[in-house]
């Protein structure tokens, strides 16, 4: 699933520049069918500007292809639609009148109709929100038929896939989908499910969203066995370790740790920052692993035994992120934007008990971080690290982690720890990260710091960074050559 994640660093092999406006996207959504045989595409409504007449611009420019490859048949598009309860927004009624003036565009020139049938929900906290969006949707489709006249959308009936974006939604999940499931007066021959990385690693830390994700597969697979409804998890990848880990260059050695995935997001900067030959090959390779049955249960041991090293890792990272929120948000202040997006403000925590620590989106939290050499993977897991080996789960966390010394070792080619020494006399959380490292190198037993040409450039930029800020010089183009370096912006 191409995704509009506005995580590359550089220009889209379709395009002239990074920046991608909402009037590019149908170019986009052409190249990633047809140029890089993606199956699906997320039409993206949440925090950002949506074209609402991207289907029927995508159709009348590329008809002869989409004859031959329909969207809803061969191809699909699956939308995205903003929350209403998390935030206030005036794009839901538009969302659902884009979709089925979409369906009437399609019929009219005897397509496979409606072209969209699914609907992403982000940030999903109960069934009830779940069972809302097929209702509401339900009564436009049927308003919209009254007015204009018979549509071929049925009874307004349409799939939602839930997005759990908590380290604690996540791995609790099951509740949510078997209630859902329950209450649905149509009862679905399938699922689809949809796991985020991003969030719950802002949230919690790099290590905890990893095993969440264990803990998240675990609970839709149990769902399925006691329903008998198939499930299809969707995982939320960025290209960094600490968003997903999912890029061309590693993907034989990261992709294992989500085995269960029957769908697996492909961001700006997997598609735009790597070799056209590269992506493509790395796409084929999950498409084959994608098809493999990997479906696992935990019992209920080993289960809590993840649940109590998510605890231990979330504390120490978020004692540390705490302190090292201002000048994250302040670096994030001079992020590039690579989208139209709409004004957002993330909540580290979503108020979960830990004050009122304000953190930007994700991708801009990981770049503001790595344009600092401060990689955020190592936040917290080297006291957790520490923590585990006391009581016991060391073990169990290689066996439910076993990519952690890989995505480690990567995102430690970023280290900068002449920064680190500079901010420590000034930071406790500098002190605290420089721990960390040390803790990984030692009982990982791996190394930090350059180790290519091209590491040492990027540590080179960040040294530049961090001395032009204190003296107040612009530093905007240090940060985008450094993101070229580490092929992601965030």
């Amino acid at each position: 699933m191409g995704t509009q994640h506005p995580d590359n660093a550089g220009v889209p092999f379709w395009g002239d520049k990074p920046f991608i406006e909402s009037r590019d996207e149908t170019k986009e959504v052409f190249e990633n069918f047809f140029t890089l045989d993606c199956d699906e595409y997320m039409w993206d409504w949440e925090g950002k500007f949506a074209d609402e007449a991207m289907i029927e611009r995508l159709l009348s420019t590329y008809m002869e292809h989409f004859k031959k490859s329909q969207i809803g048949r061969d191809k699909f598009i699956t939308i995205r639609i903003p929350n209403v309860w998390e935030e206030k927004t005036f794009k839901l009624a538009r969302a659902y009148m884009s979709v089925l003036s979409a369906a009437e565009f399609a019929k009219s020139f005897r397509l496979a109709t409606p072209p969209v049938f699914e609907f992403i929900l982000p940030m999903t906290t109960t069934a009830s929100q779940l069972a809302h969006i097929q209702e509401t949707f339900r009564k436009t489709a049927k308003l919209h038929e009254s007015i204009f006249g018979k549509s071929d959308f049925g009874d307004g009936y349409i799939r939602v896939i839930p997005i759990f974006e908590s380290v604690e939604e996540i791995s609790s999940c099951s509740k949510i989908l078997k209630e859902f499931l329950a209450s649905t007066k149509e009862k679905p021959s399938h699922m689809r499910v949809f796991i985020a990385r991003s969030d719950p690693a802002l949230n919690a830390g790099f290590v905890s969203a990893m095993l969440a994700v264990r803990l998240g597969f675990s609970e839709i697979f149990s769902v399925e066995k006691e329903t008998g409804i198939k499930m299809y998890p969707i995982i939320g990848t960025g290209s960094l370790p600490f968003r997903g880990g999912i890029n061309p260059e590693n993907i034989k050695h990261s992709l294992p740790q989500y085995k269960g995935a029957k769908t697996i997001t492909i961001q700006s900067a997997f598609r735009y920052d790597y070799p056209l030959a590269d992506v493509k090959k790395a796409l084929a390779y999950i498409k084959k692993e994608l098809e493999k049955d990997t479906k696992e249960i935990l019992d209920k041991k080993e289960f809590e035994k993840l649940q109590k090293l998510i605890r231990i890792f979330k504390e120490f990272y978020r004692e540390t992120v705490e302190k090292f929120a201002p000048q994250i948000n302040e670096m994030s202040k001079f992020i590039p934007g690579r989208r139209e997006r709409v004004q957002h403000i993330g909540l580290l925590g979503y108020s979960r008990g830990i004050g009122e620590t304000k953190l930007p989106r994700a991708i801009q939290f990981t770049a503001a971080c790595y344009s600092l050499g401060v990689p955020p993977e190592f936040i917290g897991t080297g006291r957790g690290l520490v923590e585990a080996k006391k009581q016991g789960l060391l073990e169990t966390l290689k066996t439910h982690f076993p990519t952690i010394v890989w995505e480690l070792k990567h995102a430690g080619k970023f280290v900068n720890k002449e920064n680190l020494e500079k901010f420590s006399k000034k930071y406790k959380w500098a002190k605290e990260i420089i721990e960390d490292i040390k803790l990984c190198e030692e009982i990982l037993k791996i190394q930090t710091g350059p180790q290519k040409d091209h590491h040492y450039l990027h540590r080179n930029l960040t040294s530049n960074i961090a001395v032009k800020r204190e003296l107040e010089m612009d530093f905007a183009k240090d940060i985008v050559e450094a993101a070229v370096l580490r092929k992601s912006l965030g």
